[in-house]
């Protein structure tokens, strides 16, 4: 018999898919070019559950980023329940800055998803900007940061954080650079 499309996920099908975007990120990351069958071997299932998980190479790739992305923007809301808002800020532009190196790492299976003839789009950014736009929103709110920054405005003010080599001494230039850009953002604010 044969599930529905839509049917919620057993939990150890929901772990075998976890446990394939887990190690597909980190072999990707090392290599754009690693067989699906190490990836399969590495998340300890056979290469059916992969295929039946991501009929493609490229379905693999896209879904990576599009998880890593989504557990990125969902990271501001939790950081906003627990913490004031411009630790909250900070703290998320740190998780950030790791999305970035995990994503310079990934860019050739990226790049190579997305660049063939017909192949698939590069997915939006489109949580990670209503993210941003939360988390500004929240520190405008307590006069944390200069009014009327927008999320455009964040995102070209952290840019730099994709031209960062994460093998070069990575996570401290971008602890810099995102630490720059929070003074910044709080130079002016009401509250200061």
């Amino acid at each position: 018999m044969r599930e529905e499309k839509d049917a919620p996920l057993r939990s150890d099908a929901v772990a075998n898919r976890e446990r394939i975007l887990e190690v597909a990120l980190a072999e990707l990351t090392r290599s754009a070019d690693v067989p699906l069958s190490t990836i399969a071997k590495k998340a300890c299932v056979g290469q059916g559950t992969l295929y039946r998980n991501f009929p493609s190479r490229e379905a693999l790739v896209l879904e990576i980023y599009r998880h890593e992305m989504r557990q990125l923007a969902d990271t501001a809301a939790t950081l906003l329940r627990t913490r004031p808002p411009d630790q909250a800020l900070r703290e998320w532009m740190g998780h950030l800055a790791r999305f970035a190196m995990a994503k310079a790492g990934l860019a050739d299976a990226l790049h190579k998803a997305t660049s063939a003839p017909g192949g698939p789009a590069k997915p939006g950014h489109g949580p990670v900007t209503e993210a941003v736009e939360l988390l500004l929103a929240a520190n405008e709110e307590v006069g944390t940061i200069r009014p009327g920054v927008t999320s455009d405005d964040f995102l070209l003010a952290i840019c730099g954080l994709w031209q960062i080599d994460p093998r070069d001494n990575g996570q401290a230039r971008a602890r810099r650079l995102l630490d720059l850009v929070m003074d910044g953002l709080r130079a002016g604010a009401p509250g200061r």
